[in-house]
């Protein structure tokens, strides 16, 4: 996959956790910075909480590094690992062991995130069965 379409599937993945009614006021609470890097697509992409919600959007995220908050957590993974992490086909702390995903700051933090967005790994497959079944793992 592309840089172009790589940020599209992972902007409809964000979008899908910052508007579920469940995920996205957890994920808000929780207040935990993040940048993810995805050095093979030359990309880098900032989330955050937000102050309060906004046309259903609990979550921020910014395309770059030129953002208003420091990340707590820092994430570096190629885009295949982070497509098969949304799916649900990637343990996050057997890719960190493995070092297919590197990673600065609050990891214990970050980790604590996992089970409330879990619900987004049948919706996002769902997106890619639909529209990009070629990203399927």
């Amino acid at each position: 996959m592309d840089a172009r379409e790589f940020r599209v599937v992972i902007d409809r993945a964000f979008e899908l956790m910052s508007t579920d009614p469940d995920m996205g006021p957890k994920l808000r609470e929780a207040e935990t910075p993040q940048r993810f890097e995805f050095p093979d697509v030359d990309l880098v992409v900032n989330i955050n909480a937000r102050d309060e919600v906004v046309d259903g959007q609990n979550l921020v995220w910014e395309w770059s590094d030129d953002v208003p908050w420091q990340p707590e957590v820092k994430m570096s993974m190629d885009s295949d690992v982070a497509n098969r992490y949304f799916q649900g086909k990637e343990n996050v702390a057997m890719a960190i062991a493995r070092r297919r995903i590197k990673t600065t700051g609050n990891v214990k933090k970050a980790l604590a995130l996992i089970p409330i967005t879990k619900p987004v790994y049948a919706m996002y497959r769902d997106v890619l069965e639909k529209e990009y079944p070629h990203l399927l793992a």
